[in-house]
């Protein structure tokens, strides 16, 4: 994709995002669009929102199961950026007409006091760098179509990458645990909407270990003289399916000795 193409695609995802207007299909619109491109126009997408005022306050992993990776034809993972008004208190209502079509997976967020600087971070570096780690949703939304209405094609890892990872929000459980402590392997979550579980899974299911997803991505962000800084939130990565969350939903992952997060749609 060339540089005006690249900040269009940009400027035309910032438009879907504050009308909840879905655009068509990167991937269509640029046959020969690569992983590279996404992440340009994600990048470019990034600026665009600093200028306006909103703060980095993170990022996130994705596509860390096997079950997504196979669903979208690829073999690694992809990542997004957090920013302050994407973070919502536990236990807090989301506002009506907030997003587009939100989902909801259930993660563990990694709270760091250390930068991790690739390219040879190592889980061992992620514990280090790790103040702690808590349950959390994370809400998906897209502002891309999901499936092309006219050729029936499905959205790939290039267009998910561009819609900032399809992320839209995050929300923090109460309970900080120190990653030394626990075997996040086994740290897992029962998901319940309205009442009924929707999903269940356990942290293993992120690369085995939700610190080797960190890990990646600091390693990832070495290419692009990148890192992730202290202070920041990571989530590591859904263990879970997506569970859609319409309006008037209650949406609950249960943590077990870990606590509650949860979130209700107006």
């Amino acid at each position: 994709m060339t540089r005006e193409e690249i900040d269009q695609a940009a400027a035309a995802l910032d438009e879907a995002e504050h009308t909840r207007r879905q655009i068509g299909l990167l991937s269509i619109a640029h046959p020969g669009m690569t992983m590279d491109d996404a992440y340009a126009v994600q990048a470019a997408w990034v600026e665009k929102k600093k200028r306006n005022g909103r703060r980095v306050i993170g990022r996130k992993i994705g596509l860390t199961s096997k079950a997504m990776q196979q669903a979208l034809n690829i073999d690694i993972p992809d990542s997004g950026i957090l920013f302050d008004d994407m973070l919502f208190e536990n236990g807090r209502t989301v506002p009506e007409g907030r997003f587009i079509q939100p989902r909801i997976e259930a993660e563990i967020a990694f709270v760091m006091s250390g930068d991790l600087k690739g390219p040879d971070v190592t889980v061992a570096d992620v514990l280090t760098a790790t103040d702690h780690v808590a349950p959390s949703l994370e809400i998906l939304d897209t502002r891309i179509l999901r499936v092309d209405p006219e050729t029936k094609k499905t959205r790939n890892v290039c267009d998910t990458i561009a819609d900032n990872a399809a992320n839209a929000g995050v929300v923090l459980g109460r309970h900080k645990l120190l990653p030394t402590e626990i075997d996040m392997r086994w740290m897992g979550a029962i998901v319940f909407r309205n009442g009924e579980v929707e999903e269940t899974g356990l942290g293993a299911g992120v690369l085995n270990n939700p610190a080797g997803g960190i890990a990646w991505l600091a390693n990832r962000l070495a290419q692009y003289d990148d890192w992730v800084r202290a202070g920041e939130i990571v989530l590591s990565g859904s263990f879970v399916r997506p569970v859609g969350a319409r309006p008037g939903d209650k949406i609950i992952a249960d943590f077990g000795p870990y606590g509650l997060v949860d979130c209700r749609f107006e």
